[in-house]
């Protein structure tokens, strides 16, 4: 899966804290299970020599905690990057949300990171341990008596089957050879759904929408979301809740958010990974992407830092709303 170790991974992390060129490191700590791993700030040798973690559970995306981070941090940390990581490393440089001056960045080289529930799908329930070995894992669960053997290939996040690039677009320091952008299948799935009817797509999300918690993990992880305070949070906004009181209120909340990250986002996948639902949300915001790209010319949010959005660089050549509709609802 990953191409690089988890050993040249601590070595980087000590030798940098100890030259003295960082003072934290950021990284993946074990969590109860073998696969809950959780990001970590580490800031001791000894630390990251018996907690350092890396694995095909590893798909954490750090540049949204380089947000908290940095504000009243005193020197710099390190932070490792997956290629898609770094689009939303440059974005959120171009909006000044970050301190890019508090941060080394190792660029790392990746192959795809594991889903836990296919893992469990085909394993079964009561996971207790999971050995890597290669592009092999060996899940031992609670119920069986023999581990089974599982090709990582298999189990990959929709987002590393459907990656948009192996290209790193920030880094002060790579780790390996630096890979390209890919030739993407990730709108496939947009296009089946803009090929229902409207009572077929509203069903849909319907259905899965109905599933949300209102736990707020995807936008919590989201790199897109930023702000301060969040209109869900404002008591004065109107719309403050935490549980749906109706499927209006359902929906709401990852429409308005998906218009707020719009032009913005990515495609980083962090909302669909972190769901505990597992509601295809990353599919909201693809439709977005595969609008703005056919309406406006093809745009990748976090490309290039200081590079502005469609939605918000006005052309004279922009769409106009009548080219948008012409057609009716193929284009809605």
């Amino acid at each position: 899966m990953q191409k690089v170790s988890r050993e040249i991974l601590v070595d980087k992390a000590i030798s940098l804290l100890n030259q003295g060129v960082v003072k934290a490191v950021f990284g993946w700590r074990k969590g109860e299970f073998d696969y809950d791993v959780t990001p970590a700030v580490f800031t001791t040798e000894k630390d990251i020599k018996e907690n350092f973690v890396f694995n095909g559970f590893c798909g954490a995306n750090f540049s949204k905690y380089l947000v908290a981070k940095t504000v009243n941090f005193d020197g710099k940390i390190l932070v490792f990057l997956k290629s898609c990581d770094t689009y939303s490393f440059n974005q959120l440089l171009t909006e000044h949300r970050f301190d890019r001056e508090k941060v080394y960045a190792v660029g790392i080289p990746c192959d795809g990171m594991a889903d836990i529930s296919k893992v469990k799908e085909i394993a079964g329930d009561g996971v207790s341990k999971i050995d890597f070995e290669g592009d092999m894992m060996k899940v031992t669960t609670l119920y069986q008596d023999e581990p089974v053997e599982i090709k990582l290939g298999d189990v990959l996040l929709e987002r590393c089957y459907n990656c948009k690039s192996k290209k790193h677009v920030a880094y002060d320091e790579l780790i390996g050879e630096d890979g390209e952008v890919l030739d993407s299948n990730r709108f496939d799935e947009v296009a089946k759904l803009e090929a229902m009817t409207p009572d077929e797509r509203f069903a849909f999300w319907q259905g899965e929408l109905s599933k949300c918690l209102r736990c707020n993990a995807c936008r919590d992880v989201c790199p897109a979301c930023t702000c301060e305070k969040c209109v869900f949070d404002n008591p004065n906004s109107g719309v403050e809740n935490k549980a749906a009181a109706n499927s209006f209120e359902e929906k709401m909340f990852h429409i308005i958010r998906a218009f707020h990250v719009a032009g913005r986002c990515t495609d980083c996948g962090e909302c669909s990974r972190v769901c505990p639902q597992n509601i295809p949300l990353h599919l909201l915001n693809r439709k977005f992407i595969k609008d703005i790209n056919q309406f406006y010319g093809e745009y990748q949010a976090g490309e290039q830092v200081g590079s502005r959005a469609p939605l918000v660089n006005y052309t004279t050549e922009d769409v106009e709303p009548c080219d948008v509709f012409k057609g009716g609802e193929e284009n809605a």
